[in-house]
Formats: structure tokens, C-alpha cells, sequence
């Protein structure tokens, strides 16, 4: 049995978990700053770094006692390095470190956030994989390699073939803004609350998809061939082009001193995302014949992300509980347990990489 403290704090969130043999949850605390930076409409780096060095105390300490554990039951360490906020990863690396120090012999393993998404698909149970004309196993399916999996988050947008355990190869990425921060910028153009994406998930659910035609971005190589790149920032420009064209005397900053048809504007926004998540991951997925699709990040909580890649899919596909989708430390404790069965041991003179790539 072994036993594995995740520490996360690489955005704005401060977290802390126990995992044994990484599929056992002892506890997954949480302290969100969501409230906090609301005002801003985005995180504010400063205040996310002194909100966490407020909180990792107390959140490592619940963490442990509700796994009713101390640090002399746990075999290793395993704290986000990068990528995310400087200031913010800093908090939990000192942590995770001052820990070490204080218990001689206590194993150290810096993680990267994004690989910490992908294992948050070993922590899913069986009713998160859904196979075309199959019923829901009762039990875990194991996970085999290759698999695709897509990272959308509110920072990054990555497909990527996982061909084993810690080892990834890129099959392409945003080219500018993520998925989760177009959900953001157009949530704030529509003037609806941070962060934006249950924001608009929760709008379009009483809108028309087709009520705009908004551009879907598939992007084409040097031969005119199509890639797994990806770009939102256009069909951002898009939306704010068409606000302006739809309701005379728009401001996006005051965008509620005009009527606009909200519901029918997130609702199309929404659709023109997931079209184009859905058909590269489905497109990699079968040109490299995995075994499963699988989705992470904080917008694979997204309804329709989730309904239109299980009805396109020919191939099984794999969601995480929405506890899960956001940044939490279970993730981090769970490829932290691989990475310590592949012998990993860092220093606790390690420095953080906030641009840390995962491939």
C-alpha cells in the first residue's frame, strides 16, 4: 500500500489530498478563491499568492486528518512545479518542501499540473466510461494504452496520445487563447458572472444553437491538410463583432445596458467550441487507433463537451466526476503514484517551471 500527499496550487485554487495505490480517495480538500477574484472578472495573480500562503497550512492539516493520517504515514510528496502562477506554485512547492525537510527520508516528487489532469481519469468510476451500444460496466476498467486524451481547461487546450505511463506525445494545442478563457472573455461580453463557463453552459441551456453562425477554426498545415491545433481567439473577435452588429450602442464594458438575446448568443458560442474540441480529438483518436478517448481539465465539466463526444465517438470515452474537472489535489497525489513507482525522487532544491510543458 502506498500512500501519497498531493499538494495544488498552481492557479487559484488550494488544495491538498491523501490517495492510496492512486485510485483510493482518503480526502480532497479544496479552498476555491473563485469569490475572490469574481470582482475581477479573472484570477488576479497577487491575490491568488497570498490567498494560498493564508490557507496551505490549514488545507494540508484537514487534508490529513480527514484521511486520518499523519506525515508518518505517508510514503511520499507529490506538489505541483508548474505549469501555472509563479507566485502561487511557489506557495505549494515551499510547502511540500518545509514537510520534507521536517520529516528526514520523506520522498519529494514535482508534478506537472497538466499530467495531474490526465490521471484525474484513474480516479473516475465505472459510470464515467461511456462505450458506444454498451452498458456501463459495474466495476473499474482499466485504463490501456495509446489513449487521446484532451485537456481544455481555463489555461491550456492540449491533445495529446499517451502511449504509457508518463509518456506523451503532442498532437497539438491552442495556438492562442484556451478553451476555458474564450468560455471566460465571452461570458464577459455577454455580462454574465465569472468564471464563464458554467456562466454560459447554464444560459445556453435555454437557447438556440443555430441561432448565429459563428465560425468554427480548424486550422491547416503547410500542404492544406487539417491539424490538432487549435484557436479561439477569432471566434472571440467573432462574438464581440456580432454583438455590436446585433444591439446598436454596445459596450463591452457595460454590456447590460442593451438587450441582447443571451441565451441564443452562449448557446451558439458554446456550439462552435465543442464542434471543433469534439472533431480533432474523435479525428486523432482514430488516426492513431487508441483504445479511449479521454477528457480532463476544468471544461471537460461542460454538458455538451461530454454528450456530443460520447454520441460521436466510435471508441470508448472517459469524463472525470465533475469534482474532479477543476484543479484539485487527488489529481496531483494520483500521478504522483506513478511517478514514485517509476523511481522518481526529486531534491528539495527543485525550482518551479510555470511554462512547464507536459510533452
Amino acid at each position: 500500500m502506498t500512500t501519497i500527499l498531493g499538494i495544488e496550487t498552481s492557479c487559484d485554487e488550494t488544495a491538498a489530498a491523501v490517495v492510496i495505490d492512486g485510485r483510493d480517495i482518503r480526502s480532497n480538500v479544496v479552498a476555491s478563491q473563485a469569490d475572490l477574484h469574481a470582482q475581477y472578472g479573472g484570477v488576479f495573480p497577487e491575490m491568488a499568492s497570498r490567498a494560498h500562503i493564508e490557507q496551505i497550512y490549514g488545507v494540508v492539516r484537514a487534508a490529513l486528518n480527514q484521511a486520518n493520517t499523519t506525515l508518518d504515514g505517508i510514503d511520499a510528496i507529490a506538489v505541483t512545479r508548474g505549469p501555472g502562477l509563479p507566485g502561487s506554485l511557489v506557495v505549494g512547492a515551499n510547502m511540500a518542501k518545509g514537510l520534507a525537510l521536517g520529516h528526514p527520508g520523506l520522498p519529494i516528487i514535482g508534478m506537472n499540473h497538466l499530467e495531474g489532469h490526465v490521471y484525474s481519469l484513474w480516479l473516475a468510476g465505472p459510470e464515467y466510461r461511456y462505450t458506444p451500444g454498451e452498458v456501463p460496466s459495474t466495476e473499474f476498467v482499466p485504463i490501456h494504452f495509446p489513449v487521446v486524451v484532451l485537456i481544455v481547461s481555463g489555461g491550456h487546450t492540449e491533445l495529446l496520445l499517451m502511449n504509457e505511463h508518463g509518456q506523451y506525445q503532442r498532437l497539438g494545442g491552442t495556438i492562442d487563447d484556451a478553451a476555458g478563457e474564450a468560455f471566460d472573455k465571452v461570458g464577459r461580453l455577454l455580462g454574465l458572472p465569472y468564471p464563464g463557463g458554467p456562466s454560459i453552459q447554464k444560459a445556453a441551456a435555454g437557447g438556440n444553437s443555430a441561432a448565429f453562425d459563428l465560425p468554427r477554426v480548424w486550422l491547416r498545415g503547410d500542404h492544406g491538410e487539417q491539424n490538432y491545433d487549435f484557436s479561439f481567439s477569432g471566434l472571440k473577435t467573432a462574438a464581440l463583432r456580432l454583438l455590436r452588429s446585433i444591439a446598436p450602442g454596445y459596450d463591452p464594458e457595460h454590456p447590460g445596458a442593451v438587450p441582447l438575446p443571451v441565451a441564443d448568443l452562449a448557446a451558439s458560442f458554446q456550439a462552435a467550441v465543442v464542434e471543433v474540441l469534439v472533431g480533432k480529438a474523435i479525428r486523432a483518436a482514430e488516426a492513431h487507433n487508441a483504445s479511449e478517448i479521454l477528457i480532463a481539465g476544468g471544461v471537460s465539466a461542460n454538458s455538451l463537451l461530454r454528450a456530443e463526444m460520447i454520441r460521436q465517438a466510435r471508441r470508448p470515452v472517459r469524463v472525470p466526476p465533475l469534482s474532479l474537472c477543476t484543479d484539485n489535489a487527488a489529481m496531483i497525489a494520483t500521478a504522483g503514484y506513478y511517478r514514485f513507482l517509476s523511481g522518481q525522487r526529486d531534491s528539495a532544491g527543485f525550482d518551479i517551471r510555470p511554462n512547464w510543458p507536459l510533452a
